[in-house]
């Protein structure tokens, strides 16, 4: 049995086993690379590749960043490819992580991660109450703004204009303003934020 996230799981060492080796050889390396990078011996990784034991979980973060893998799909020894993207941006998906606040995007089903942690994508809300963006266009710039407060406590992280086929997103911070600025549109988007209380809304534009 190994721990990962507080949740037990039983590994497949034949399948980890498989997982490593297809790894590897996808990332040119030799058993002797793989070991050299975690100070162990060639035989340990020889073993692993036909199912005669798998990795020390102590071993794992290490083994998951020179074969280029999620820790969680090593443990379960297999990797699902996504879905083609298809290039559709209004299917973007934003994610934020709750560690270091970073902000992360896809256009498609993704797996993400940050600070060892899985990602979910957020989910929007529609025209949150109190969180309303206003647009206003000046000369060649089409002015977002929103009258909320940017204190460490509570402030807009982000917010973001998505069309059919770009995405304009500008990080904020505490003690700044809630606005940005984008060049004139002629088509109709939405518009996205993320308050540090409320999580995630949309709201749909016409210019």
């Amino acid at each position: 049995m190994k721990l990962i996230d507080g949740r037990e799981r039983r590994m497949d060492c034949s399948k980890v086993g498989k997982l490593i080796l297809h790894l590897r050889k996808e990332q040119g390396l030799t058993q002797k690379n793989v070991a050299d990078a975690l100070n162990i011996s060639n035989k340990t990784v020889s073993k692993w590749e036909c199912g005669f034991g798998c990795p020390d979980i102590s071993l794992l973060a290490e083994l998951s960043g020179v074969l280029g893998a999620d820790i969680q799909k090593m443990l379960e020894g297999e990797l699902d490819p996504n879905m083609l993207d298809n290039g559709n941006i209004n299917r973007i998906r934003f994610y934020v992580c709750p560690a270091c606040g970073n902000v992360l995007t896809s256009s498609n089903k993704a797996s993400i991660s940050c600070c060892g942690r899985k990602l979910l994508p957020l989910v929007p809300k529609e025209n949150l109450e109190h969180h309303q963006m206003t647009v206003e266009e000046i000369d060649i710039y089409n002015y977002i703004s929103i009258d909320h407060e940017m204190k460490k406590s509570h402030f807009i992280r982000f917010i973001a204009y998505v069309g059919t086929d770009i995405v304009l997103l500008k990080r904020l911070y505490p003690e700044q303003s809630a606005n940005i600025h984008i060049p004139v549109m002629r088509r109709d988007g939405k518009l996205y934020g993320y308050c540090s209380q409320h999580g995630l809304w949309v709201q749909s534009i016409h210019f």
